[in-house]
């Protein structure tokens, strides 16, 4: 396989700096272009903590695709820019790999047939971690056999949407596999408004917002008996990047949007 040529936008976050340190360090993939709304003209491998690389950071992503002709772009933004960035990055043929949540089903599936129209893959992923992956495949698994559960997901306290995009992907995928059941008793009041967490399909998903706090997300299942708990803990962004590798070589080799990087692990 070719070099794959790498634009990132959110190059200047926290989680945009870990994917250029990516692209950077791997012989399979080339840096072409850096985009964020603050540091423009900051070379991205000093921003990124490695040495220049050459690569100046711009706020003007339609000027990077064109430029620097990336083959993927690699989005990690915020839901009000990550839409707008995808639509340009696909209407210039380049196939977008999101990792910014937030986007609609009818947005989905706007994307979906763009992508078809242009030929490319593209690739909207709530979370990029391998083991969070296993994690939702393993909870939707247990749904069959434990279809009473609840679902806690803990972050930052300066997140911004809640649930997480990991957690309403995790309930999506367990929807699949178990029938709407209203869980707990038909009669309970909450005396606290919010105390039972917000309503999917019958359980229950709750927010956690602390400083301190990375990323975690635990599913648990009551029966008879017994209880099941499937838990995945994140301690820091570099945990994502062997997943944002794989989906970068992935997205070449399809046609269409696909949500959830699940549909990369068997």
């Amino acid at each position: 396989m070719s070099t794959i040529k790498v634009a990132v936008a959110g190059a200047a976050g926290r989680m945009g700096k870990e994917v250029v340190k990516l692209v950077l360090e791997d012989p399979d993939l080339e840096l072409v272009a850096a985009v964020g709304r603050s540091g423009e003209g900051t070379d991205a491998g000093t921003l990124a903590g490695l040495p220049e690389c050459g690569v100046k950071l711009t706020s003007d992503l339609e000027m990077a695709l064109v430029e620097g002709r990336p083959d993927v772009l690699v989005d990690f933004t915020t839901p009000q820019f990550a839409y707008p960035n995808t639509t340009l990055a696909v209407a210039h043929g380049v196939r977008p790999v999101i990792g910014t949540t937030g986007f609609t089903p009818e947005q989905i599936e706007e994307l979906d047939k763009q992508c078809k129209e242009k030929g490319i893959g593209g690739l909207i992923a709530p979370n990029f971690s391998i083991g969070a992956i296993l994690m939702m495949k393993f909870a939707a698994q247990a749904a069959k056999y434990f279809p009473h559960l609840e679902i806690m997901e803990f972050h930052g306290d300066q997140k911004l949407d809640a649930p997480s995009g990991t957690a309403i992907k995790t309930a999506e995928m367990i929807a699949q596999n178990r029938q709407e059941i209203r869980q707990g008793n038909p009669n309970e009041e909450e005396t606290i408004e919010g105390s039972r967490g917000g309503y999917y399909n019958g359980f229950r998903i709750h927010s956690v917002r602390l400083p301190g706090v990375f990323a975690q997300q635990e599913v648990l299942f009551g029966g008879f008996g017994q209880t099941l708990k499937i838990r995945h803990d994140s301690y820091e962004r570099a945990g994502y990047m062997p997943g944002v590798k794989m989906a970068v070589e992935k997205v070449m080799t399809y046609e269409g949007m696909v949500y959830g990087f699940d549909h990369f692990i068997e």
